[in-house]
């Protein structure tokens, strides 16, 4: 699934591409500014009755408050049951209920509270109808495209200031730090690489690509999965192996997010524009 606006991006619809990206990633920068200012604790923290199923306080990171999983279930399945409502009726209805079994089964494992839940369902569906309406609004106007463009990157910078500099709960448990906030900004951290990786690839794609969809082109299928195991690749093995030591949790997670989300919108469409009728 993270990797499904790359794919609808490449071979389905560029303009609901973007509008799947944009949405995920406004919806991942407000869910990790938010975390890291509530500074909630998990629930298994919180309270001593809560033992969570499985591996899930090691692959559970971040702070709680709200659930990141629900958030990006929400966009993600949200933004095609808003595409699909009147196409595919059945897939939206899929979709809504993706998403109630994505916020239910945070609360069954014991990593979310039902607050962390409904606070992450909400955002995603407030960003959904908000980059939505802006999309319809600016259409294709380049010069807006590019104004946005520069009001995303200051606050990226503002969120990486804000995010470095505030101060966090220090509480230990035996002696030992209950929850390390440098640890907990690394999600965050991510965001905004991906988010910058995206900005950064639409000025150049806008500008200087000028994709379309090769429709009907014999090697689209396999270019598309050719480009989609280059990200899984990247994203799952190389870049934990290579960039993120080299730089470190912080800047190592926003070099390889950054690289990730500029990949499919000011690279691979190179090669498929290249190679689709070949």
């Amino acid at each position: 699934m993270p990797f499904l606006p790359f794919i609808v991006f490449w071979c389905v619809s560029k303009k609901w591409g973007y509008r799947y990206l944009a949405t995920l990633g406004i919806g991942e920068l407000v869910n990790g500014v938010v975390k890291l200012t509530v500074c909630a604790y998990r629930p298994w923290i919180r309270s001593d009755l809560i033992e969570p199923a499985g591996d899930s306080k090691v692959a559970a990171t971040g702070y709680s408050f709200p659930s990141g999983h629900t958030m990006n279930g929400t966009s993600t399945y949200g933004t095609t049951l808003v595409w699909q409502r009147k196409k595919r009726k059945w897939l939206a209805v899929l979709c809504g209920v993706m998403v109630a079994l994505t916020g239910l089964s945070r609360n069954f494992l014991g990593v979310h509270t039902p607050q962390d839940v409904a606070v992450g369902m909400t955002e995603a569906i407030i960003i959904i109808i908000v980059v939505g309406a802006v999309q319809k609004k600016v259409g294709g106007n380049n010069r807006t495209l590019d104004i946005l463009s520069l009001v995303g990157v200051a606050a990226l910078v503002c969120v990486l200031i804000y995010i470095t500099v505030k101060p966090y709960p220090m509480d230990y448990v035996d002696g030992v730090l209950l929850v390390d906030p440098s640890k907990m900004m690394n999600d965050c951290f991510k965001a905004v690489g991906a988010f910058l990786g995206l900005l950064a690839g639409s000025y150049i794609e806008r500008h200087h690509i000028h994709y379309e969809i090769p429709v009907g082109a014999k090697n689209l299928p396999l270019l598309t999965f050719a480009g989609f195991m280059l990200a899984f690749g990247w994203k799952e093995y190389f870049a934990p192996a290579t960039v993120v030591p080299a730089f470190g949790g912080h800047w190592g997670n926003f070099t390889a997010h950054f690289v990730l989300w500029f990949y499919p919108v000011a690279v691979w469409p190179v090669f498929i524009k290249k190679w689709a009728n070949d």
